[in-house]
């Protein structure tokens, strides 16, 4: 009884709306109790920490399966990567923007608008796409010399990228409409989306990579034709779950998707600013995949495990973050900032104690993690002392991933974007070099300059949102 009254207790001062404000700004009208918006909250993440948790997991699964094939084929895989990030980062953008635009409309209560703007970003995103596409795959050779391929991974690597990027315009399409939706607070569709493209991933990549139960043992190709199963799988899911009039979200093809100034313009300018913070963001990771990748086949290898194990972490911030921007936008809408700062600063406290359990769970357990992926010595010991800067990067990432995307939904992109130019275009780059070439630490020095670039990221948004200003912001 004595322990429940506790916990209780310390349940409400850690999350009391009211703390919660001291720092930051008054309240502008009656300031629900701490259960109330740790429930809104969690109504709306666990669909979104489910989704990205099981994205990761099937990531993490094709990992484990193509690397049956050896550790030249993870390296493969893992180099198409930041190149496949590269052809999304305009779209990634543009979802920023419609996130952005549609959850402030749906505090407004404007569904005219709403629609208005999710037509327009599915007429640019498919023009956009095609055009994009068909570039990176005829580009797809160089492309993947460029970011550092060697040769026993080249072919293998070229192969997967232009089967990947050839079906990616599925992908896109489902990424806009999910972003529209996780606006407006649906997280759950946004799931079942991805849970079944995931579920049709992971059983072709048992049929086709290994060649079970009668189907061609495609190697490599096969997990990239898996895949792109799964994109047109979420694209079909995806535009029926906007098909549908009695919701606030509905597509209607008699309608125009030619732009109007107003929506169209704030889609823009959120947009743009996301998209120079993309430039940045892909450059730097180019570069640091790339210096990785300058260390040997094995050496990237270790370094795609570990980066499939810490999308683990990313998970459960990027959908505490995906619910924060929902009610920091809607909150916005309804004229209520002080609600804003509320869930923003909620989620983040929830997210640092989610990331203070997976630090102890990966420091504890780092050697049984690495096994299912190899069985190389040199691989689990080398992963192992990754997964030790890991475990302290958790807690900062999940933290900066949520204040990050509250400045981005509310508007201050551009902010965010000078941020990542600082940490990740210049900060992790320079010092990966430093630590990795120049010191000679090799993959745990890039490890070390990826930790650097987290905490900075970290103090830099948290500052920014603990001034409150963006919560003045238009759009």
């Amino acid at each position: 009884m004595w322990g429940g009254i506790i916990t209780l207790g310390v349940f409400e001062r850690i999350f009391d709306p009211e703390r919660l404000l001291r720092s930051s700004k008054q309240a502008h009208g009656d300031l629900p109790p701490a259960s109330k918006t740790v429930g809104s909250l969690a109504k709306v993440a666990w669909p979104s920490m489910l989704e990205a948790f099981l994205v990761s997991l099937v990531s993490m699964v094709d990992t484990i399966m193509v690397g049956t094939l050896g550790h030249e084929a993870i390296a493969s895989v893992g180099l198409t990567s930041q190149p496949r990030l590269i052809v999304l980062a305009l779209f990634m953008s543009l979802n920023v923007g419609v996130t952005a635009v549609v959850s402030r409309r749906r505090g407004e209560g404007d569904r005219k608008s709403a629609n208005h703007t999710l037509r327009q970003a599915l007429l640019v995103a498919a023009v956009l796409a095609i055009a994009i596409s068909s570039v990176a795959v005829y580009f797809a050779e160089p492309l993947l010399l460029f970011a550092g391929a060697q040769p026993d991974a080249l072919v293998g690597a070229v192969t997967y990228f232009r089967i990947i990027i050839g079906g990616i315009f599925f992908n896109i399409i489902a990424l806009t409409i999910n972003a529209a939706q996780k606006g407006c607070g649906n997280t759950r569709i946004a799931m079942r989306t991805n849970v079944c493209a995931n579920a049709v991933n992971i059983v072709f990549n048992y049929l086709l990579i290994g060649g079970n139960l009668g189907f061609p043992k495609l190697g490599v190709a096969g997990a990239a034709i898996a895949t792109t199963l799964g994109y047109f799988v979420a694209f079909i899911i995806a535009i029926v779950s906007v098909r549908k009039p009695d919701r606030f979200l509905y597509l209607s093809f008699k309608e125009s998707f030619l732009p109007d100034r107003q929506n169209f313009s704030s889609l823009i300018n959120v947009g743009s600013s996301a998209a120079i913070e993309q430039v940045f963001m892909r450059i730097g990771f180019f570069v640091f995949a790339k210096i990785i990748a300058s260390l040997g086949t094995m050496a990237f290898s270790t370094h795609q495990i570990c980066m499939n194990i810490l999308m683990l972490s990313f998970a459960f911030g990027d959908g505490l973050a995906v619910a924060a921007s929902s009610l920091v936008g809607q909150s916005l809408g309804q004229k209520r900032p002080d609600m804003a700062i509320v869930y923003g600063k909620t989620a983040q406290r929830a997210g640092f104690m989610i990331g203070a359990f997976l630090c102890v769970f990966f420091i504890c357990l780092r050697r049984v993690i690495i096994l299912p992926f190899s069985r190389e010595p040199d691989i689990i010991a080398l992963g192992s002392q990754i997964l030790l800067i890991l475990s302290v990067m958790c807690p900062a990432q999940i933290s900066q991933v949520i204040f990050s995307n509250c400045l981005r939904v509310a508007g201050d992109t551009r902010y965010v974007a000078v941020v990542s130019f600082v940490s990740i275009g210049l900060g992790r780059t320079v010092f990966a070099y430093l630590f990795t070439i120049t010191l000679g630490l090799g993959l745990l020095g890039a490890w070390l300059s990826f930790l650097l670039d987290q905490m900075c990221r970290l103090i830099l948004c948290a500052l920014r949102f603990g001034k409150g200003n963006w919560t003045s912001i238009r759009l």
